[in-house]
């Protein structure tokens, strides 16, 4: 088991919770850290211009609970990057993570996200920018490569120059990105996982913290992950399987932390809540479709906080109703 404090800050990286564009909002994280005490959760990317030129709270403001929290920045002016920080720094993140892996057409347009990784020279400056906002740790979430990259002498040569400017905490999504020709959906699938890339890169580099990204989905498989890396970073199967998340909590735990039924009562207390607060009961249990996945009531759990959500948006209740009726059947089915 590689050393989970390698980094020395006391956040433990063995489980995280991978940033996700619409997804990965407050009501989400506040979902995922019911099932997932000590998991290290991640904001949806937020662009340093959001934050310098905006009203912040619309993008910073987040429970207490949801802490482990990272902050992921976007962005590739240091002096912007720098500022956004320093506003951020009295909501109280744990990390702050730069965004160089993604690879959607308006993150490019803005010269940032996976593009960066063909001008290490600017990580370097805004890596140096954010530390110096902040002494809480800085990080950098990248691909193996880009475009027509080595994905050999060209992320150990990347990684070498970050490295340079003080930053030691990576987090690696397993494929390349190709900006030129693939859509945002197609990098994430169609570019071959290369664990063994980073495996090497983490070999090589023991000084490192590699948190491993990308494709992980089956329980048994992160686990053994968990053990060759310093952590795993899960994006969608955390979204759409989320009580993976308990199940891996349980193995470092020796027991489930909580169950289905638990999770959706603490849910509806939350979302009684929100809508006291003026929200929407959908808000909330569209983060939560997949609590049930691969059980017997998936389909109807789905339909309940889907539609029904929406017809009924203040009405809590529904969702104790319907995980209660899920869960006899689960449990009908078992005896």
């Amino acid at each position: 088991m590689k050393n989970i404090n390698k980094f020395d800050d006391g956040i433990n990286r063995q489980l995280c919770v991978a940033p996700m564009m619409d997804w990965t909002n407050r009501h989400c994280r506040y979902f995922h850290r019911l099932l997932a005490p000590s998991a290290l959760l991640f904001t949806e990317m937020v662009t340093a211009d959001a934050i310098c030129y905006a009203d912040p709270n619309r993008f910073l403001n987040h429970d207490i609970s949801e802490h482990p929290l990272a902050l992921q920045l976007g962005g590739s002016d240091p002096e912007k990057l720098y500022k956004a920080i320093k506003r951020a720094e009295e909501y109280g993140f744990d990390e702050y993570n730069l965004n160089v892996g993604c690879p959607s057409d308006r993150v490019q347009s803005g010269r940032f996200g996976a593009c960066l990784m063909a001008e290490p020279e600017i990580v370097q400056a805004c890596v140096s920018a954010m530390q110096e906002a902040t002494e809480k740790p800085v990080s950098v979430k990248c691909r193996i490569g880009v475009d027509d990259m080595d994905i050999d002498t060209g992320l150990d040569e990347f990684i070498k120059k970050i490295h340079m400017s003080g930053i030691s905490l990576f987090y690696i999504h397993a494929r390349k990105a190709w900006l030129n020709g693939l859509s945002p959906k197609e990098n994430r699938n169609i570019p071959p996982l290369n664990y063994q890339r980073v495996s090497r890169l983490a070999v090589e580099n023991p000084a490192l913290t590699i948190i491993l990204n990308g494709g992980l989905t089956e329980k048994f498989d992160i686990i053994q992950k968990q053990s060759e890396f310093d952590g795993v970073m899960l994006g969608r199967a955390a979204y759409k399987t989320p009580y993976i998340l308990a199940e891996l909590t349980a193995h470092t735990h020796d027991a489930l932390s909580t169950d289905r039924f638990t999770i959706a009562d603490k849910m509806a207390d939350y979302a009684d809540i929100v809508i006291q607060n003026g929200g929407m009961l959908h808000q909330v249990t569209r983060h939560m479709l997949g609590l049930f996945a691969g059980e017997r009531g998936a389909k109807y759990w789905r339909r309940q906080l889907g539609e029904a959500a929406r017809l009924q948006p203040k009405n809590p209740d529904l969702l104790r109703e319907t995980a209660e009726f899920c869960c006899l059947q689960i449990n009908r089915e078992v005896a």
